[in-house]
């Protein structure tokens, strides 16, 4: 049976979001696919290879209406965006941000990154700085996907109270731990003034609006305790 390069990234794609990362194995691949393993190696050399096709295909999902600003779209603006679609995307597959964590662009990334740059660059960045900034939502991006990932797994293996061994606990004061505010007073406090931001989403922003104003400062010459650049 012939397959196309296409065909076995959709397929470990399916079978990543059904077995995670540590479920797509190359043999489980092929199996899928109803081929020989190795058929599969004349299309991917190892799995690295194939992981890296794997977080290629997850970008263009996510960035294929972002390559470049709208006419009249503000450089800023377009990286908030890019920065949220990103993260809807690798949260859509299981232990995507594992495997963007290691990859390497493929070849038929370059293109889209080089329209990303040459986005920010004719926006006032130097080439080095564009890169960078690219490379430093990236990361944030992934880092933040990757904790709440992790964090979803957590609960989920997490036993439920009636599989616990023998009956609940009864809190005790006088055996348990002192009170978070009574021996950790600064983190008491933090995460008292932190209610409101519960949520990932919520997280996500408050960190996402810290980098692009960041970005901005840096590209207007503006000193890190400057005003903010006008809208």
């Amino acid at each position: 049976m012939a397959v196309t390069r296409d065909e076995i990234v959709a397929a470990a794609l399916a079978l990543l979001d059904e077995a995670g990362l540590d479920g797509l194995t190359l043999r489980r691949l092929a199996d899928r696919l109803g081929i020989r393993a190795p058929t599969l190696y004349w299309h991917v050399r190892d799995k690295r290879e194939l992981l890296d096709l794997v977080a290629s295909a997850i970008m263009d999902q996510a960035l294929a209406g972002w390559r470049e600003p709208r006419p009249g779209q503000a450089w800023w603006d377009w990286l908030a965006g890019r920065a949220r679609v990103m993260r809807s995307a690798l949260l859509a597959h299981r232990d995507s941000a594992m495997i963007l964590a290691g990859n390497r662009p493929t070849g038929q990334a370059l293109p889209g990154i080089e329209r990303q740059l040459q986005a920010l660059t004719g926006a006032g960045f130097s080439p080095p700085d564009a890169m960078l900034a690219l490379q430093a939502l990236n990361a944030y991006v992934i880092g933040e996907v990757l904790d709440t990932q992790g964090e979803a797994a957590r609960r989920a293996a997490a036993p439920a109270p009636s599989q616990a061994n023998g009956p609940a606990p009864v809190p005790s004061q006088a055996a348990g731990p002192a009170p978070m505010g009574a021996a950790f007073p600064l983190i008491s406090a933090a995460m008292a003034a932190l209610e409101p931001f519960g949520s990932s989403d919520q997280r996500f922003e408050h960190g996402l609006a810290l980098i692009i104003t960041g970005l901005r400062q840096r590209r207007d010459g503006a000193g890190p305790d400057g005003p903010a650049p006008p809208e």
